[in-house]
């Protein structure tokens, strides 16, 4: 029993999780700071968390709840797609965070052999969460090398290839990019699925995350699925909560999505679903007055990042992360982030996970600015030092 072969091929098949490896390398290099995991330093508004206390003992928090969400919840949510996101004929599904909400949507939509679409630098965990459903035909697209942008004219000649891809997955603003998918692209994206007649998904988990004037948009349709996340918005990310919102007039999604959430996690946490509804009733404004405090963040990565060079590092106009090329001497992009995380004590997020070796992703969410700062000293001294001389193989840590 003890035999290899004996394993699904479909997990031995399926990428190792690169923040599982992140994790490992931030408990073995001593004294290390994470600039790697996607997440935000802020806790859930004190309000929501108040009421919250005063639930614990009321019986129904320790019983199941309604697979697809608690009714009030639900009925907040549809009111905000209607309010913030100009969505108005979808439904909506409570998840346990958007990547549960993304493995339900592979497990509705797709059958195992079917081609779905990407682009690189694509998120790790959709591209794991089609391997690990027998949905390996991934065609992964490029984006532009000055925007990131998906390729649009690409997509329109996949979209016309046998058999048609069944789906076409973005996240809008990009989680690795930072970048935002401006509305006419992003319909222009709907439009060509449309017409192919393939779905798309787009994961707006960032979406109040916008920089510098920009505005975020959603596209609907009888093709189209938004995800959307309390985790970074309201700093919920233990508590595990996301939605689904689909299209409500497609015969038959709504039961199809009902058995998977059913055998997965039946509903999400009852609690956590409690502390979105109070979370929600802040409003918006609690928390883009937080992203707001990110702007300097984002600079002072910048910053630590310039090293590298003029137009080495793209994104930033969304989301919680810049993207950073690494001089062509130096491309094994893990290598780079050991040797930093082991020499300089920061940790980073190579590249390669996303489909694009010879890059790092910098997240500037989860630390509060005085510790983002002495993060970017650190990171900055290590991308001098690999410059200059290169990766320096000294037993000595370099940090303050």
């Amino acid at each position: 029993m003890g035999s290899y072969a004996k394993l699904a091929k479909r997990a031995l098949e399926t990428e190792m999780p690169i923040m599982v490896q992140i994790q490992e390398l931030v408990r073995g290099a001593k004294n290390a700071v994470s600039l790697a995991q996607g997440v935000v330093y802020w806790q859930p508004p004190k309000m929501a968390m108040e009421k919250v206390k005063e639930l614990v003992w009321d019986p129904s928090i320790s019983k199941y709840g309604a697979d697809e969400g608690l009714p009030e919840l639900r009925d907040a949510l549809v009111k905000k797609l209607n309010q913030e996101n100009k969505l108005y004929k979808s439904s909506v599904m409570v998840t346990a965070g958007a990547n549960q909400a993304f493995v339900n949507i592979v497990l509705t939509l797709c059958d195992a052999g079917d081609s779905v679409v990407m682009f690189a630098p694509y998120y790790f965990n959709s591209y794991m969460s089609f391997q690990m459903t027998g949905v390996t035909h991934i065609l992964v697209g490029p984006c532009s090398s000055k925007t990131l942008h998906p390729d649009a004219d690409w997509l329109e000649k996949t979209l016309k290839t046998k058999p048609t891809p069944k789906l076409v997955s973005v996240v809008n603003p990009g989680n690795p990019s930072g970048t935002y998918i401006p509305e006419p692209l992003l319909k222009r994206i709907s439009d060509l699925c449309k017409a192919a007649g393939s779905w798309l998904v787009v994961d707006n988990t960032y979406e109040y995350f916008m920089y510098d004037g920009r505005k975020h948009c959603c596209v609907e349709g009888d093709h189209v699925v938004n995800l959307f996340s309390f985790s970074k918005a309201y700093g919920m990310m233990g508590w595990r909560v996301g939605y689904i919102a689909y299209p409500s007039e497609v015969e038959g999604f709504a039961t199809q999505l009902l058995k998977v959430q059913d055998n997965i996690p039946i509903c999400a946490s009852i609690i956590s679903q409690h502390l979105a509804l109070y979370s929600l009733q802040t409003g918006p404004e609690w928390v883009t007055e937080r992203v707001k405090d990110l702007v300097r963040n984002r600079e002072i990565i910048l910053e630590a990042l310039s090293p590298l060079g003029e137009g080495a590092v793209k994104g930033g106009e969304g989301a919680i992360y810049l993207w950073a090329r690494l001089p062509e001497k130096h491309l094994d992009d893990l290598e780079v982030v050991r040797w930093l995380a082991h020499r300089h004590g920061v940790v980073v997020i190579p590249g390669g996970a996303c489909g694009c070796p010879g890059h790092l992703r910098i997240s500037f969410g989860g630390l509060v600015e005085d510790d983002c700062k002495a993060a970017a000293n650190r990171l900055r001294r290590g991308l001098e030092e690999l410059v200059k001389d290169g990766m320096v193989q000294h037993h000595v840590l370099l940090i303050d």
